[in-house]
C-alpha cells in the first residue's frame, strides 16, 4: 500500500479504480511492469471476484500496451506471491522463453532508465 499510497516513489504506468501498475526495478526485461489490485490481500487467489477481474482486466490492458510500445513478440505473466505480502502480477516483455527465468536485476534501481520507459508506455 505505501506504493500506491505515494509514500514510496514508483514509475506508475497505468491506474484505475481498482488497480495500479508500476515499472519492477528490477526487472526481468525493460518495460516489466507489476500490476497491483487497490484492495490489499496477501494472495491474488484471496481476492473477492470483482477484484480479481478487475487485476486481470489491467494485466490484458498492460500486456496489449507493451507490445504495442515495445515491439515485444510475446509478453509473459508471473504469479509468484512469496516477496511482498500484496497480491500482484508481472507482466514482462520477453522475446525468448528463457528470459522468463532468468533471475532479476539486483543492481541498484536505474530510475533514469525507469522514467524514461514509464514515460513510454504509460497511458
Amino acid at each position: 500500500m505505501k506504493i500506491i499510497n505515494g509514500e514510496i516513489p514508483s514509475h506508475k504506468v497505468y491506474e484505475d479504480d481498482m488497480t495500479y501498475a508500476i515499472l519492477d526495478i528490477h526487472p526481468l526485461n525493460p518495460g516489466h511492469v507489476l500490476v497491483i489490485p487497490k484492495r490489499q490481500t496477501p494472495f491474488i487467489w484471496d481476492l473477492p471476484t470483482e477484484d480479481y477481474q478487475a487485476l486481470m482486466a489491467t494485466v490484458q490492458k498492460i500486456g496489449f500496451q507493451l507490445k504495442k510500445k515495445l515491439a515485444s513478440p510475446y509478453v509473459g505473466l508471473q504469479v509468484v506471491g512469496v516477496d511482498v505480502p500484496h497480491a500482484h502480477v508481472h507482466v514482462i516483455p520477453f522475446a525468448e522463453a528463457h528470459e522468463l527465468r532468468k533471475e532479476p536485476s539486483t543492481q541498484d534501481p536505474n530510475h533514469e532508465q525507469l522514467a524514461a520507459m514509464a514515460e513510454k508506455i504509460r497511458f
